[in-house]
């Protein structure tokens, strides 16, 4: 049953360095139940850091988002030729054939 007020609970967001930061304190020998209680955060989240930024490095994290939002940025684009391509094939499907062969 959900309280009402935990529909609206904002979520927090850590920035990667403190991820790197937790994940290093449990590979030094912290308990995981430790690290998910001082940092209210859920069991699965941590694994799902652990499987993302395990290993990882601050720096090299940065660069993760860095490709991860240019590729989100080509990947809207792409959508967009797509979409251009589309429209201007349905609009030279609907002219008469003389005027395609004239611009051929």
């Amino acid at each position: 049953m959900l309280i009402n007020g935990d529909l609206n609970k904002k979520r927090k967001r850590y920035p990667e360095e403190q991820i790197i930061s937790i994940l290093k304190q449990h590979e030094a020998g912290r308990t995981m139940v430790d690290l998910v209680r001082e940092n209210g955060i859920a069991e699965n989240t941590l694994y799902r850091w652990k499987s993302k930024y395990g290993g990882m490095e601050a720096s090299k994290a940065k660069r993760v988002r860095e490709l991860e939002s240019e590729n989100a940025r080509l990947k809207r684009l792409l959508a967009e030729a797509e979409l251009y391509k589309a429209a201007i094939k349905k609009v030279i499907e609907g002219m008469p054939n003389k005027a395609v062969q004239a611009q051929c």
